[in-house]
């Protein structure tokens, strides 16, 4: 599932992949999945054969997209096939790309353990909660030593880092909902605009200006 313009959201059991302007999602078969759009979005939807599948990793992802894949995604959903098996060559070049691409991947992982997800259910409902992992362990019945290993255990990665995808989610979608860097930031949990623009551009690669200019330009 590809963006052309706007951005979209991919969910399974495992979490939440969100892929901006310049990514792709990828979900390989016999995943349950929805999609969630935002801004004036330009979804295009492609649909690998089975038999080719095994070609790309084997769980949901998502991947940077290079201006000879985003040519080819727009061709295979923006026209009529005109010569014989010429789809077939431009899937071929899909395939290769995402093959040879890095995954990207801003997914944020979502927990099994009740403990857990109280915790994580609190910060989805205000992401820019600025309490302690001992102030929301109080509220989820579980003390910040033992938190602080499910979060390592289960979704692989540090409470703090858990809690900076989420904001980049959010952050996301109020950009391509156009809110300004600024009231983004303060929405977010940033105590100023400069630590938002640091961290933002840390995990998706460009400056939310950036991100916003490119946004701009491709609804032209």
């Amino acid at each position: 599932m590809y963006a052309a313009a706007g951005a979209l959201a991919t969910t399974t059991e495992r979490g939440t992949w969100i892929a901006p302007l310049n990514r792709v999602t990828w979900t390989p078969p016999r995943f349950d999945h929805s999609h969630h759009f935002y801004g004036s979005t330009d979804a295009r939807l492609l649909a690998i054969p089975v038999e080719l599948c095994g070609e790309l990793v084997p769980h949901p992802s998502v991947f940077a997209v290079s201006p000879l894949l985003r040519e080819a995604l727009l061709a295979l959903t923006d026209r009529p096939e005109v010569r014989p098996g010429a789809y077939k060559r431009l899937l071929a070049v899909v395939i290769d790309e995402l093959a040879e691409t890095p995954e990207q991947s801003l997914h944020l992982p979502e927990p099994r353990d009740a403990r857990l997800r109280a915790v994580t259910d609190l910060l989805h409902a205000d992401s820019g909660r600025t309490a302690t992992l001992a102030e929301l362990g109080r509220t989820a019945g579980a003390s910040e030593r033992t938190l602080s290993r499910l979060f390592h255990t289960e979704l692989g990665m540090s409470f703090h880092r858990w809690r900076t995808t989420l904001r980049i989610h959010h952050a996301l979608t109020h950009l391509t909902n156009g809110r300004s860097v600024t009231d983004t930031a303060m929405e977010c949990g940033w105590s100023n605009p400069s630590s938002f623009i640091d961290a933002f551009t840390e995990v998706v690669g460009q400056t939310p200006g950036r991100y916003q200019a490119d946004l701009r330009n491709e609804a032209k």
